[in-house]
């Protein structure tokens, strides 16, 4: 009897640690993504909304800030993840020099994420906030 108990107690433990592996690997795989989504999206966003008008011209960098905001929602919307809904907050757009401020917060269906122990429910939002300056050869 005393075997079967400690049997029991190592499968339930195994079953334990088996979902928080998982539950942990699912927020820090959606993190990772995120991250490196809102980087690569903000670079080419910038470099779509680059005016090449004001360029020629009078040789200065400058991006056209409604362009960009429209290349990002739209490139943003093609990759990131169906199953969650996702906040984009453009904090900043320097048109010249380049520069933009943007946070994405991604939450499970709308909300922030939630668990659920004990009767207690801890609720977290996961958020990323990018700082991008655009660097030119010129």
């Amino acid at each position: 009897m005393s075997k079967s108990l400690w049997g029991v107690l190592v499968i339930m433990l195994g079953v334990t640690s088996i979902f928080f592996i998982v539950l942990f690997q699912t927020i820090t795989n959606t993190d990772e993504h995120n991250s490196q989504l809102l980087k690569e999206i903000t670079e080419a966003a910038m470099w779509d909304a680059l005016d090449y008008g004001s360029f020629k011209t009078s040789r200065i960098v400058r991006i056209d800030r409604e362009k960009f905001v429209e290349n990002f929602v739209r490139r943003f919307a093609e990759s990131a993840h169906t199953g969650r809904k996702y906040r984009i907050e453009v904090i900043d757009v320097n048109e010249s020099p380049p520069k933009v401020s943007l946070r994405v917060s991604s939450g499970v269906s709308g909300s922030p994420a939630a668990i659920l122990l004990d009767d207690e429910t801890f609720t977290f939002d996961l958020t990323n906030t990018i700082d991008a300056i655009m660097e030119t050869p010129y």
